[in-house]
């Protein structure tokens, strides 16, 4: 049998190239490890993270539906717009119309309907103001002289663009409802405007609510629009925004028992008043007022439903 062929025995140099060469792969193997465990960790951070802030969520929605302390029935008020032709001047005008916004914000009345008594189809506030006495035109300065006063007035400048028919309207006596808001006054619900910043799709638009930071909501909205935000409980104070949520312009009434202003809404004529009205069954109750009418103390109405 032939001898097996000898191994050729290393040089010194070699075998320490070749302990050196398996030293440096453990390290890899091991710092591959720790860069696996590390990231695995990080992951499970944002997942517990994630959970946590979703449970206390959860618990801050449970606790604000057992400490619901809101109004869940509402008081609209229908008027025509022909009131204003008995006002003299522009200027008294529109202080009839401010001494009718302030009467139903008092009262917290949540819908004011302007009719027009002539009978003409008028159902938005896009008109023009053509003079004192013209037929109609009552009604366009009536509802947009309310829905002037109802705004917050740090939006009023995005919503209200000069026009004749508020020439007046800034010598009113503000109504100082409660969305009607200092900057620095703090608030679970507020009113703010969707400002046009660019942001990554599915991460939230950004409010202007006029605080000293934009609020970031949890939806993409088009840039405009107004809306009614609930704002965190937590906020990070080092953080650039705000964090919210947007709700209904309802809850602040159905949840907290805020007043929160009132909408208005232009009729035709008065059967409009209620063939249109924004709820499903109707209103409940009705009531009209006449000087020929009946004493309300004679008048039997029936057990309130709030």
């Amino acid at each position: 049998m032939a001898e097996r062929a000898r191994k050729r025995p290393c040089g010194p140099g070699e075998h320490g190239q070749r302990v050196e060469w398996r030293k440096w792969k453990q390290q890899k193997k091991e710092e591959k490890k720790k860069w696996k465990d590390l990231k695995m960790t990080k992951k499970l951070e944002r997942q517990r993270a994630q959970e946590e802030q979703a449970k206390r969520q959860q618990e801050e929605e449970a606790a604000a539906q057992r400490e619901d302390q809101g109004r869940h029935y509402t008081l609209s008020v229908a008027l025509p717009g022909s009131i204003l032709d008995n006002a003299q001047s522009p200027e008294l005008r529109t202080y009839l119309a401010g001494q009718i916004a302030r009467a139903c914000a008092i009262f917290c009345v949540d819908e004011i309907v302007v009719f027009d008594e002539e009978g003409q189809d008028a159902k938005t506030v896009e008109g023009e103001f053509r003079g004192v006495g013209k037929k109609g035109q009552a009604c366009v300065q009536l509802a947009r002289i309310l829905q002037y006063l109802e705004c917050p007035q740090y939006l009023r400048k995005a919503f209200f663009p000069k026009h004749q028919d508020l020439q007046f309207a800034g010598l009113l006596n503000p109504l100082d409802s409660p969305h009607h808001m200092r900057q620095d006054e703090e608030s679970q619900f507020r009113e703010g405007i969707v400002v046009d910043r660019p942001t990554r799709p599915g991460q939230g638009s950004f409010v202007n609510c006029g605080m000293k930071k934009e609020v970031k909501i949890d939806k993409n909205l088009e840039p405009g629009l107004r809306v009614t935000v609930r704002l965190d409980q937590k906020q990070l104070p080092e953080s650039k925004t705000y964090r919210g949520k947007v709700v209904s312009s309802q809850d602040p009434r159905t949840k907290a028992g805020l007043y929160w202003g009132y909408t208005v809404r232009l009729a035709s004529c008065l059967s409009a008043v209620f063939a249109e009205a924004p709820f499903q069954d109707g209103y409940d109750l009705t009531i009209g007022t006449s000087e020929r009418g009946s004493d309300v103390a004679s008048a039997q109405l029936p057990n309130f439903r709030g």
